[in-house]
């Protein structure tokens, strides 16, 4: 099981930045929490980072926005988000939510609420949604867990976006690819990350 969420909430912390691309004409926009602001390592190590290099080679007229505040749950997000998409107008808005919900055990309903209204509030700015699933370990009962996971798929298909099913796959379970407190990805794990994501980025981009 996935090692990544099996404590103590995600430590606060922010990492909102635009990635320079050259002839940008379009913005890809991260939301999401720790896994995506590069908590503990270097920005420039980070799978977002990563992402516009890669992005650099092979679609060089898409920009990535990095707007990912470690510790953040999907109210956090929520609260903020208009304001976010009002300011980048992105085309694509990878949401990377939910591992501070079902660490602190809020309720499932709250969490899947927000996270419609996000994907709501994303349709409505014409923006694609690439949405990243994510696991915890069974803390809270195994109702809860199942539950839980089963969140990503069910708003994936209500909303018909696009789904990363476990963005945290072949790293929360090695313990090579961790940092020493055992909570969030070191920096070799970002290219698996970035691999991770990439498969269902594609279909999105121009």
């Amino acid at each position: 099981m996935i090692r990544f969420l099996s404590g103590l909430v995600l430590i606060i912390g922010i990492a909102y930045s635009s990635l320079p691309a050259a002839k940008a004409s379009a913005t890809i926009l991260v939301v999401g929490d720790s896994l995506s602001a590069a908590y503990g390592i270097d920005q420039q190590q980070g799978w977002v980072f990563l992402l516009q290099q890669y992005l650099l080679q092979k679609k060089p007229d898409y920009q990535v926005v990095n707007a990912s505040i470690s510790g953040d749950t999907t109210l956090n997000a929520l609260n903020r988000l208009q304001s976010v998409l009002e300011r980048h107008q992105p085309a694509i808005v990878i949401l990377e939510l939910g591992g501070n919900d079902g660490l602190r055990g809020l309720p499932l309903t709250q969490m899947k609420n927000n996270l419609s209204r996000m994907i709501e509030m994303c349709q409505q700015h014409d923006a694609k949604v690439l949405l990243t699933g994510i696991q915890i370990l069974p803390n809270y009962g195994a109702r809860y867990t199942s539950a839980f996971h089963n969140i990503y798929p069910e708003l994936a298909r209500q909303y018909n976006v696009a789904l990363v099913p476990s963005l945290l796959k072949s790293v929360g379970d090695n313990s090579d690819l961790m940092q020493a407190d055992g909570l969030h990805p070191n920096a070799r794990a970002q290219p698996v990350l970035l691999q991770n994501v990439l498969p269902y980025l594609h279909p999105l981009l121009k």
